[in-house]
């Protein structure tokens, strides 16, 4: 059976790919030129084939079949500083995994902001992403299944600790051509109470058989924010969506902003949440942290203004 390759000399077969040279490499792994030189003839030796071209003076020149094991190479050595990275981390106490419970009114541009740091800051660390809505993300931090939590508040938890980290703002709208567009602002309660509203469902049983910003008489029950806005620019229904969802709808005119007397605009805190008797760990501690940087960095509600400016009124769901 032939002798494998060592992680030490696919590191040098690296090392000397990138410097160009025998000898830059040895300075750069701070060995002398003939340790590197005596690696890489061992490594062809077992491998049964030349890596390199040494013709003359010439700077050694990976052949084809050395550029196709460089690749090899580069992978391995790749995977190697990930298991150190990883054992380091556990050393730290960092998480192998890291489960966020996400409600949907938080802004998805956020959102992808802070993961794509968060990949750059944590390359070891596993993400486990669950998205809902209401009570569902207070159920998956009580419950253990996520780490962390980040919504809006439905209802009184003793067991778990609350960080305010921004707002988020509900706006009530419909099509343009749905008639509580076209009826005489603001609409009264009796003329709002009469036409169909698209009304995300709680679907956890910690708020069953509540209802929050309900009106009207007839309703559509739904399990996702994302529904509601297909459903309501097809004039399917009015209803309440976060602002930040709906924006590019209400300035190209496929939605407008309803003046109702019994519902106007609401904005509400969003909160980090996680269970009292266990605080968060690095990874999970970072993500709190840089979703309450970038969601106050985050302006939905006007140019230049930061969100904690915002008063902190009380809204306990998108209607």
């Amino acid at each position: 059976m032939q002798p494998n390759p060592t992680l030490d000399q696919l590191q040098v077969l690296v090392t000397v790919a990138e410097t160009g040279s025998f000898s830059a490499a040895g300075r750069k792994l701070n060995r002398a030129q003939s340790v590197i030189s005596y690696a890489i003839a061992n490594l062809e030796e077992q491998l049964g084939m030349k890596l390199f071209e040494r013709d003359g003076t010439r700077e050694p020149q990976l052949t084809e079949a050395g550029r196709a094991t460089l690749e090899d190479a580069r992978r391995m050595v790749a995977m190697l500083q990930r298991i150190r990275s990883r054992v380091d981390g556990h050393r730290q106490g960092l998480e192998a995994e890291v489960a966020v419970s996400v409600d949907m009114t938080l802004p998805s541009p956020v959102l992808v902001r802070v993961l794509k740091a968060f990949e750059a800051q944590f390359p070891t660390v596993t993400l486990r992403l669950y998205i809902g809505s209401l009570g569902l993300i207070l159920d998956q931090v009580i419950d253990g299944q996520a780490d962390i939590g980040l919504g809006g508040m439905m209802s009184e938890a003793a067991d778990v600790h609350l960080s305010r980290i921004g707002l988020y703002s509900i706006v009530p709208a419909a099509a343009p051509g749905h008639p509580l567009a076209l009826l005489p602002k603001p609409v009264p309660l009796e003329d709002v109470r009469e036409y169909t509203q698209l009304v995300v469902t709680d679907q956890s049983e910690r708020t069953k058989g509540r209802d929050f910003g309900v009106f009207a008489y007839r309703t559509w029950r739904l399990t996702d924010v994302y529904t509601k806005h297909a459903l309501m620019r097809e004039g399917l229904g009015w209803g309440g969506l976060p602002r930040w969802l709906i924006a590019d709808d209400l300035a190209s005119g496929r939605l407008v902003e309803l003046d109702l007397e019994p519902y106007g605009e609401t904005r509400a805190p969003l909160y980090a949440m996680h269970r009292a008797d266990r605080g968060p760990k690095p990874a999970a501690a970072w993500l709190i942290d840089e979703f309450k940087r970038r969601l106050g960095c985050f302006n939905e509600f006007e140019p230049g203004r930061m969100a904690e400016d915002e008063p902190d009124t009380t809204h306990q769901s998108a209607p």
